[in-house]
């Protein structure tokens, strides 16, 4: 195994790199392409989220993959490489390992123990799947990450400290309500909840992908009195608005607009949430200024959850508007949570670490013992040829009884080699034993290598994996 992974995040790296960096669903599918293009990688991965971007790849040189797949991430970011190197971290082989499954248990996560993360994985491994970029190891270990995570969140209380970005957002801007603004008796900063301060108000949600679907439920729950939905395809807008009035679920009033409407909803808004995949400002500061000329008595509420960012970051400085966004998040998200479940998560990745890399290790000495169980089996085939060849006069029962002896004879003398090496192979270090093997035994390294690309084809489906 030769994983490496290139990438920025929010601990690495300040938002407006952040921005800078930030990738487009096309984007993506280009990097992707253009990664396996390169000489060093086999394979590629990558799993974008609005604090993150990363790639991952099989590669079979350190350093040339280090450097290509930093240049490949800063071409298709279009910033210089000079401007995104002192920002990004490498992680190689059981490192690398080590940190996707971190992120799959949200240890990485700007809200630690955030479950969003896993359907982020999810979708890095289907994109890389349809375009085929992912073989045997990409697809093991995104799919592990997948499962460590889930054992993650269902054997320890890390969801008790875990939020989505989208309620983490909402209670800032609750916490942080202005007097009047929350319940009517709570003074600023005294920890108004989320439902006592959005209840009757009226929201504005601009986008209609997972994330603004998640803010529009939660404001939902949290019992505004109505939700406009404006999203630049219009029917996406509609069919959130069309499950937000199902029958049974939240009866909200909601509504459908285009996203060139937006801002002439902003007088009528009294929170705002905005995650858009667009690449330039969807709000502007003068036509937020300007909806809230006159309106003291009801301020208005802001959470940007978008990279790059949807509202004009000059909001902070307007009068009665409470902005939240990315960068505001990460300075809130730095208190700790339970260090006793954070410590138990821990605990779980280094166990699934080690489990990963024997089972890889293990792997990858079953083309060898497949290749000499072949080359046994050819060995027996010729001289049972030959035998019958010099008697002639042999009945077909009784060659058949000395061809299944002689099979039976070489299966007990490799068997207990064949277990063992794949015993040791699982062990740090093991993958010497693969190599003595072919040594030993004067393999044809072209049969082993066949075994291996068949071995790897029935990697190839792209459902392989999907929920």
């Amino acid at each position: 195994m030769s994983l490496l992974v290139v990438g920025l995040s929010h601990r690495s790296a300040p938002v407006s790199v952040l921005e800078r960096a930030a990738l487009t669903a096309d984007a993506q599918a280009k990097l992707l392409q253009d990664t396996l293009a390169t000489e060093p990688a086999a394979e590629a991965a990558v799993l974008a989220t609005c604090n993150r971007i990363e790639l991952y790849a099989d590669v079979d040189k350190f350093h040339a993959g280090v450097a290509e797949l930093s240049t490949l991430l800063a071409r298709h970011a279009g910033a210089g490489l000079e401007e995104l190197t002192p920002y990004l971290y490498v992680h190689y082989e059981d490192r690398a390992v080590h940190h996707l499954f971190s992120v799959a248990c949200g240890l990485d996560s700007m809200v630690v123990g955030e479950g969003q993360i896993l359907g982020q994985i999810k979708d890095a491994l289907a994109r890389s799947q349809e375009l085929h970029t992912a073989g045997r190891l990409l697809n093991d270990l995104f799919q592990s990450a997948l499962r460590v995570g889930k054992r993650a969140h269902s054997e320890t209380g890390i969801d008790r400290a875990g939020q989505s970005l989208v309620s983490f957002g909402l209670e800032q801007l609750a916490e942080n309500a202005p007097p009047g603004d929350g319940a009517a008796d709570a003074p600023s900063g005294s920890g108004t909840s989320v439902e006592d301060w959005a209840k009757g108000k009226r929201a504005l949600v601009i986008g209609a992908g997972s994330m603004s679907s998640l803010a529009a439920a939660t404001l939902a729950r949290a019992g505004v009195a109505e939700i406009a939905v404006a999203n630049r395809t219009r029917s996406r807008a509609e069919r959130l608005v069309e499950i937000l009035g199902q029958p049974g679920g939240t009866g909200v009033a909601a509504r459908a607009l285009p996203i060139g409407e937006a801002t002439d909803e902003l007088p009528r808004a009294d929170i705002v949430v905005s995650c858009t995949g667009a690449t330039g400002l969807v709000l502007p500061a003068q036509a937020i200024e300007e909806a809230t000329a006159g309106r003291a008595a009801r301020p208005l509420a802001l959470l940007d959850l978008a990279m790059p960012r949807d509202i004009d970051a000059a909001a902070h400085r307007l009068d009665h508007v409470h902005l939240v966004d990315i960068e505001s998040l990460a300075a809130a998200s730095a208190d700790a949570p339970m260090a006793a479940d954070v410590e138990r998560v821990q605990h779980i990745v280094a166990q699934e670490v080690d489990a990963f890399g024997a089972a890889q290790r293990a792997a990858h000495i079953t083309p060898t013992v497949v290749a000499l169980r072949t080359m046994a089996a050819d060995v027996v085939a010729a001289e049972t040829a030959r035998l019958h060849g010099r008697l002639p006069g042999l009945g077909e029962r009784e060659f058949a009884e000395i061809t299944q002896t002689v099979r039976r004879v070489v299966d007990k003398l490799l068997h207990a080699p064949t277990v063992r090496v794949k015993q040791l192979a699982s062990e740090p270090g093991g993958a010497g034993y693969a190599d003595a093997l072919r040594t030993l035994f004067d393999l044809d390294p072209q049969t082993v290598a066949a075994v291996s690309r068949a071995d790897a084809s029935s990697t190839d489906d792209p459902n392989r994996g999907r929920s």
